[in-house]
């Protein structure tokens, strides 16, 4: 029996137990986003757009909100209105798993592409519905080079401003092998506006990426492969560049990672949009994503772009060169996947209005059922309700 006939019984069992494709109810409903395919989870709060390609969550907007301005990059709509074209595949935040960064010469002959296989493969809709007060929507894909199923829920409760996600990564092989993984969560303009736009991290070393290993187009404001303390990073001028902001005259493209705090079981990433006050934020597990990026695209005609992306490693490269490195600061930059075993990861993303004067995120912290995000420095919090267990 060849490898790939391996699938076959496997696939099978899960079309007989997938509920149908068409989703059940008018809050959850097909729809499609820049000519893909996908399907709205919405309640009275928020409403959020999941492409079947994928699982990338491409579109999230408050119901109450007249813009219906989403915080979420969308390459497409940037491309069209600077009457360019764009090759991109990623939109929003999707998934690089089992892969995060570019391929060797040897994966790409194989057809493995960059950012691993997930984000580009068609998902079957297991379960799509509702539950008491809760919105499901459960999504499974084979990747057929890294030998591995990925399977992704995500629950959406009547009354909160909240999505749960979580995602199991099972291994089809009968040997452990280490994985890549990162939550390519990215902001785009106009949510992310210079010199408004605010992101804050439970981070603290950071360090930056290497001029050698990325284009210099827009050019660097950033030195080059320095370590540093989140949010001052070394310039390449001599100076501090405090990173929360994007620039207030942009013209730059950088890269830099931060290690999440150590000491803390639950750590955060937050936009703030201090102007429109509207918030966007992660809450995730350091033992799973120990890592954030932040990738830093801000040409000078403002279709900007920022990811913050949580993940295994501290930089997208090479499957081997990520390996070879082994650690940074004493932390690893991979994880192991068991064979013929399943690893899960889980987060909690919101999106919710920000009070005035509310100017950034000093904690993020889940309290019995409640999320709590503090402005220390104003004497102010965000209360959300968070139910489900986590």
């Amino acid at each position: 029996m060849t490898p790939r006939m391996t699938f076959a019984p496997l696939l099978a069992l899960l079309a007989l137990s997938a509920a149908p494709i068409e989703p059940q109810g008018k809050a959850l409903k097909s729809a499609t986003f820049e000519e893909r395919r996908g399907l709205v989870l919405a309640n009275d709060r928020i409403e959020l757009t999941v492409l079947t390609q994928g699982g990338s969550m491409a579109n999230l907007v408050l119901r109450d909100d007249p813009e219906l301005l989403s915080p979420l990059w969308n390459p497409m709509r940037m491309a069209r209105e600077a009457g360019r074209k764009t090759t991109e595949s990623g939109t929003g935040h999707f998934v690089c798993v089992d892969g995060f960064g570019p391929v060797s010469p040897e994966e790409q002959a194989a057809g493995l592409p960059g950012h691993g296989e997930a984000h580009r493969q068609p998902c079957e809709v297991r379960y799509s519905g509702r539950q008491d007060k809760t919105l499901i929507l459960t999504l499974a894909a084979e990747l057929p080079l890294a030998r591995e199923l990925f399977t992704r829920t995500f629950r959406l409760v009547d009354g909160e401003n909240v999505v749960y996600v979580e995602s199991e990564l099972e291994s089809l092989l009968g040997f452990d092998r280490p994985v890549c993984w990162a939550e390519h969560a990215t902001i785009g303009a106009p949510f992310l506006e210079p010199g408004k736009t605010v992101i804050d991290m439970s981070a603290r070393r950071g360090k930056t990426r290497s001029h050698e290993s990325g284009a210099s187009s827009p050019p660097h404001r950033l030195a080059s492969f320095l370590d540093f303390t989140w949010p001052e990073a070394p310039a390449v001028d001599g100076r501090t560049v405090d990173l929360r902001a994007a620039p207030a005259n942009p013209n730059s493209g950088d890269h830099t990672t931060c290690l999440m705090d150590p000491d803390r079981k639950l750590v955060f990433v937050t936009a703030l949009h201090t102007g429109k006050r509207l918030l966007l934020g992660y809450l995730f597990k350091r033992e799973e994503y120990p890592w954030v990026q932040n990738w830093e695209h801000y040409p000078a005609d403002l279709k900007m772009a920022r990811g913050l992306e949580f993940g295994t490693q501290p930089f997208d490269l090479p499957r081997r060169e990520v390996i070879q490195t082994g650690s940074l600061f004493d932390t690893p930059v991979y994880r192991w996947l068991p064979a013929k075993s399943k690893i899960r990861t889980s987060f909690i993303l919101f999106y919710t209005r920000a009070p005035e004067g509310f100017a950034r995120v000093d904690d993020v912290s889940l309290e019995q059922g409640k999320l709590v995000i503090e402005d220390r420095g104003a004497g102010r919090r965000i209360t959300l309700d968070a139910s489900l267990p986590w």
